[in-house]
């Protein structure tokens, strides 16, 4: 076997102090993490964020101008071949030749890969059966949907039993049904033990499938853990929605006495509002008001999600 001579001991994905440089714009600025291995790492970020330019420095398709990355434990600037074959690479877009079928687009992949005989078939039918693309194998690629190109393009990924996938923009232009297929397959994937890093703009998608997320803009990592944790260090307010029977003017005047109680807003029966307290300071909130008088139907406390972490964290900047 041949040994890398740059190889860290840990697998999975690893950033260390990653810049790129194209004249005065710096794409990527200081970016470091590590997804270890087996993990499914949701990458987030505004178009022009500097996601694709990562995604291809990991896929050896550029070089960082400062600092290094690593797959499987393999430099991608030192042993870049290791690399490859650690890696499945799924870009946004993939060139495809009109009259060629499925099944001979993925057997060139594989034969490029080295795959031989036995084990070259044994894979191209793991990977037609995987992505559902048996039954559509000898159809040519210029007849698939762009649900099954996505399909295809994801069995190319992984036709050399990877132990890394880099996904960008994978779900992008699919219906509801094909996300969610391809969402399943990820998920299948990632507890299969591959070390999986994903890029998507559907963040509530991301926010059920990984492990962990990292949110850049201009080029800079904002944040990075569980979504859990993200959620919960930007989780300053909480956002209260009040449903009353009775005067819903009477009970805005009433909160605005209340210096917890921000952006208050009236719409028919119901208040809406920024709350700073912690969950108790809600509960002696929603008394004192019942107990002055307020009758309220309903009440419901809207804990971030992602998109609302990912709005208050980023600035909509672009590069």
């Amino acid at each position: 076997m041949t040994v890398g001579y740059h190889r860290l001991d840990a697998g999975g994905i690893r950033l260390q102090q990653l810049y790129r440089i194209f004249g005065r714009t710096v794409a990527v600025q200081d970016v470091s993490f590590h997804v270890p291995k087996g993990s499914v790492f949701g990458y987030i970020g505004p178009n022009g964020a500097g996601k694709t330019t990562s995604m291809r420095i990991l896929a050896t398709l550029d070089l960082p101008t400062y600092g290094d990355a690593f797959v499987d434990g393999f430099s991608v600037i030192h042993d870049p071949e290791l690399v490859r074959r650690k890696l499945g690479f799924m870009p946004d877009a993939f060139g495809s030749y009109r009259d060629v079928s499925c099944w001979e687009y993925i057997d060139f992949f594989a034969r490029a890969y080295g795959l031989i005989g036995r084990e070259r078939q044994k894979r191209l039918e793991w990977v037609t059966d995987f992505t559902g693309i048996r039954g559509m194998q000898h159809k040519p690629i210029s007849g698939l949907s762009k649900g099954m190109k996505q399909r295809l393009c994801l069995g190319r990924a992984l036709v050399h039993d990877p132990a890394v996938l880099i996904l960008d923009e994978p779900a992008a232009g699919l219906d509801p049904r094909a996300r969610i297929e391809l969402r399943n397959m990820i998920g299948t994937l990632g507890a299969e033990g591959k070390t999986i890093l994903v890029s998507s703009h559907i963040l509530t998608e991301l926010a059920e499938m990984c492990d962990s997320i990292g949110i850049i803009e201009q080029g800079r990592l904002l944040a990075t853990g569980s979504v859990e944790a993200i959620q919960e260090a930007q989780r300053k307010t909480r956002d209260i929605r009040l449903r009353v029977v009775s005067d819903p003017v009477a009970a805005e005047k009433w909160l605005t006495l209340h210096s917890d109680c921000q952006s208050i807003s009236v719409a028919g029966d119901t208040l809406r509002f920024d709350f700073s307290g912690d969950e108790e300071a809600q509960a002696d909130l929603v008394a004192a008001l019942i107990q002055d008088g307020c009758r309220i139907s309903e009440i419901h406390a809207h804990q971030k999600s992602l998109e609302d972490v990912f709005l208050h964290v980023t600035e909509g900047l672009v590069q």
